[in-house]
């Protein structure tokens, strides 16, 4: 059986008045995250360990900031189109084991919700989704809550 590992590492400003979208879902929060799509770091940061892992480039190669058809797109449809791909070169997951580094709020509630909604958009058991919260100690950009960065490893294995 062969295995590989991908890495994925994600960040977005945080600005007042947006939707904060994070792991397929929205948290109450005065600021949300700023990008050209829903700004999802924790999906965006698994596409980009599960692209890697399949030898597959990464986000931006498939879904670029500069095309019109993903301005606002909900990260849930780019996490299925990845896990096509994917599944197109003979891998099935492993497992995730992901990081969202935040300030505020505090994320810990909402980590069971969102395993769920990620296992069911990659069509994978919730026990495979391992979602972790942490903040900066109010150091950088995340402490002083002008941004949000997330972290994800996946192991894919051949089918």
């Amino acid at each position: 059986m062969s295995f590989r590992v991908g890495f994925g590492f994600d960040v977005h400003q945080l600005k007042e008045g947006l939707d904060f979208w994070i792991g397929g879902i929205i948290v109450p929060h005065t600021k949300g995250g700023h990008g050209h799509s829903d700004a999802d770091v924790l999906i965006h940061s698994i596409c980009d360990a599960l692209l890697g892992a399949a030898n597959l480039g990464d986000i931006g190669k498939h879904f670029p900031d500069t095309a019109a058809e993903y301005k606002g797109i909900d990260s849930k449809i780019l996490l299925k189109e990845v896990m096509v791909l994917v599944r197109n070169k003979g891998y099935e997951i492993g497992n995730i084991d992901s990081t969202i580094c935040l300030q505020t709020p505090k994320i810990g509630p909402y980590i069971a919700e969102m395993q769920k909604v990620l296992a069911i958009c990659m069509n994978i058991d919730v026990e495979q989704v391992s979602i972790k919260a942490t903040t900066t100690e109010k150091l950088s950009f995340v402490g002083r809550e002008e941004g949000v960065s997330a972290y994800a490893t996946v192991l894919i294995t051949k089918i």
